[in-house]
């Protein structure tokens, strides 16, 4: 959460809401178990927990259709290429968010940050307090598959992991996080009408991106994995608990085993195709 900073007034006196808000999000996590919705689809308690500790957008600052990449500057990248008046809602953190219109309907971008707890956090609150429906992830992955080539598109379909994030559902068993499908045959429809090679199947969403066991990898790829990132299952865990839409797209970054890989500018601005596919569909 964020802390005061040195000469700031106590939080008892401060005026900014979301200092106040943590407390009263726990409890209506606690008190959620499912998510009750009013007869428009929406929750009515969504209004009241906006902004948050870390998003200063107010409700209806967001678009329904969220694309979220990693990182705040290709959000920033994406919103000032593609959309049109794009607005910035959102500078806490440094998480960019912006919202405009693409060919006339509504659209925001938002970064994510890094790695499964990073994309929870913010995917979360979209999803229940801005009364966001759906999240495209467009964003980085290194190739497991012999044939991948740098910039290959991956549509993930299914997202394995090795974290526990999804634990807290409670269910008797493993959950398997996967993307609404209703977007995925959209994706790999708009992809075949630009002509773009796409794959389609499952990632890995991994909790370490340095691992100790070096074997690891090689046992996920023997698994048929076609790629390996870090936030895709918390995004459709969310997705699934929410009864919201998500979906991953992933452009090939470096291949983890032949070594090859883009430049870090590369990765910011080379993604041209995924980004596009992921516009049509939002």
């Amino acid at each position: 959460m964020r802390a005061h900073q040195g000469g700031s007034p106590a939080c008892r006196n401060c005026s900014d809401p979301r200092e106040h808000k943590t407390a009263e999000i726990q409890k209506y996590m606690k008190e959620d178990p499912g998510i009750p919705r009013n007869e428009n689809g929406g929750n009515d308690m969504e209004k009241t927990y906006t902004p948050t500790p870390h998003n200063e957008a107010k409700y209806g600052d967001i678009a329904k259709t969220v694309l979220m990449p990693g990182d705040p500057l290709r959000a920033k990248y994406i919103a000032e290429t593609w959309l049109e008046n794009p607005v910035c809602f959102n500078q806490v953190r440094n998480m960019l968010g912006y919202t405009g219109t693409y060919k006339g309907k509504e659209v925001s971008v938002m970064g994510s940050g890094m790695g499964i707890p990073s994309i929870a956090l913010y995917s979360y609150e979209l999803y229940h307090f801005y009364g966001v429906e759906s999240i495209i992830r467009v964003g980085s992955a290194g190739a497991l598959q012999e044939g991948m080539e740098l910039k290959d598109l991956v549509v993930a379909m299914g997202a394995s992991t090795d974290s526990s994030y999804a634990g807290q559902l409670n269910v008797p068993g493993n959950f398997a996080p996967i993307a609404d499908y209703g977007l995925l045959e959209k994706a790999v429809l708009a992809a075949r009408e630009k002509n773009i090679s796409v794959k389609v199947g499952n990632v890995l969403s991994a909790d370490a991106f340095y691992n100790f066991d070096t074997g690891r990898t090689k046992r996920w790829a023997d698994a048929g994995i076609l790629a390996v990132e870090m936030e895709s299952a918390a995004l459709y865990v969310n997705a699934a608990q929410a009864k919201k839409k998500a979906l991953s797209l992933l452009s090939i970054s470096d291949h983890v085993f032949t070594g090859e890989e883009l430049t870090a500018q590369e990765r910011q601005l080379e993604f041209k195709n995924m980004i596009e596919v992921a516009l049509e569909i939002a």
